[in-house]
């Protein structure tokens, strides 16, 4: 992710980063949008002045939570005459195509927490292919004098029923340093992300959309400080002597970032507090657990055409920020030891991965992901315990709005009775933004 802010302030930077692959494809994305301008006053049109064409394309961009499946700048935008305000109707056509073998995941995403163990025969081999991941979004960007740069931002995916339910994914405003709306969690990291094709991505990653209101800071170019109050939606599963509560405290979220190499390097920490209420159906009385998380999370330049992705997260009671464990009901668990009490196991979540440019539009990638859950007491045998996550890929950009590529994938289950399953995936994407 470039952070276009950064760039325009750091002058020497900008100047440096010229021939990197990451700022040609940004160019290209730039040089391929138009732009058109209506006169109210005279009703025709006008040409908008080149520069205020490139600052309001390039704040499309200006994102720190931004992932890499995200869809581009919308290949026409409307700008006004004073060229402070531009609006654009976009989208992505995504389709996806694998073949399962030796065990398929009866899911679009390649989830090891969904490989069956034992084996099931009916699923021994899958042929599938869905436009899940195809979106459509509404944008308006521009900059006044009361709220500085501004951004309105609705996204909607077919990523509903049976991957083509067309589904709520992002609703936002952004005014100057605060961001009001349905967004990614605070508590995440999606440019840390290594480029994948499978829709679901490495299992050890944080991922979680939430109602929030955000703060984000810029400090002299490189420093990035912040925080966030998140409407929750803990996920607690009942037992014989306990049962869920509804949230009533909001996750608390700080962050602090810092960037280099124009926006391309990053180094990100952040913490998460929660709490959780339950009931005792015993004593017929009511408690509260407090959990945690925390991530260090990071983007690396090592060459002009190696990147290096990591993610390293912990905590108690947020398994429901993370990838595999997302999908049971792990932020609260039954106290074996007690009965009618509850408490938040422990889950670890690990990601690493790699992506070398051939050039600016030719691209291979590297995806590892390990979670693994931790209770504190011995859970029955049939429990997941830990999920393994690989993926290899090759992406082509054969315009800037138009790419396809190729990818590997292999998983692995592990349960805690040493019961395991494994999954292999190859899979295909095309895809067309506008």
């Amino acid at each position: 992710m470039l952070a276009f802010t950064s760039m325009a302030q750091e002058g020497d930077s900008v100047a440096n980063s010229r021939s990197l692959p990451e700022t040609i494809a940004l160019e290209k994305a730039i040089d391929n949008t138009r732009i058109i301008g209506i006169n109210p006053l005279t009703n025709k049109p006008f040409t908008p002045q080149e520069d205020s064409v490139r600052w309001l394309i390039s704040r499309f961009y200006v994102d720190q939570y931004r992932h890499f499946q995200d869809p581009k700048a919308p290949y026409f935008m409307f700008m006004s005459r004073d060229a402070k305000v531009a609006m654009g109707i976009g989208g992505v056509i995504r389709m996806r195509g694998w073949a399962d073998w030796n065990g398929s995941i009866s899911a679009n995403g390649f989830i090891p927490y969904l490989i069956d163990i034992p084996k099931n025969p009916t699923r021994k081999r899958n042929l599938s292919a869905t436009p899940a991941g195809t979106a459509l979004y509404f944008a308006i960007i521009g900059r006044s004098s009361p709220f500085g740069e501004y951004m309105g931002y609705i996204e909607a995916n077919f990523n509903g029923y049976q991957g083509l339910g067309f589904k709520l994914k992002k609703a936002y405003v952004t005014m100057g340093d605060w961001t009001v709306g349905y967004a990614s969690s605070s508590f995440t990291d999606p440019a840390a992300e290594p480029p994948v094709i499978d829709g679901a991505g490495p299992n050890g990653k944080l991922s979680k959309s939430a109602v929030l209101v955000r703060y984000l800071h810029s400090i002299k170019n490189h420093w990035m400080v912040g925080g966030s109050i998140e409407f929750p939606n803990s996920q607690v599963v009942n037992t014989a002597t306990t049962a869920s509560c509804k949230d009533w405290f909001p996750d608390v979220v700080a962050t602090a970032q810092y960037s280099w190499d124009g926006g391309i390097s990053h180094l990100r920490a952040a913490g998460l507090l929660k709490v959780m209420e339950y009931r005792d159906l015993i004593s017929n009385s009511n408690h509260n657990v407090v959990g945690w998380g925390a991530q260090l999370s990071g983007v690396f330049k090592v060459i002009d055409p190696l990147r290096l992705y990591a993610i390293a997260n912990v905590g108690q009671g947020h398994a429901s920020y993370m990838g595999d464990l997302s999908i049971g009901q792990y932020d609260l668990v039954g106290d074996m030891e007690k009965e009618g009490k509850m408490y938040a196991p422990t889950a670890l979540g690990l990601t690493f991965g790699a992506k070398y440019y051939f050039r600016y539009n030719i691209y291979a990638g590297l995806a590892l992901g390990e979670m693994r859950y931790y209770p504190k007491d011995k859970p029955a045998g049939d429990e997941y315990k830990y999920g393994l996550y690989g993926a290899i890929n090759l992406f082509w950009d054969i315009t800037p709005r138009f790419q396809v590529g190729a990818e590997y994938l292999a998983g692995k289950r592990m349960n805690f009775n040493h019961a395991h399953g494994n999954a292999n995936r190859v899979d295909a994407l095309f895809q067309m933004s506008f």
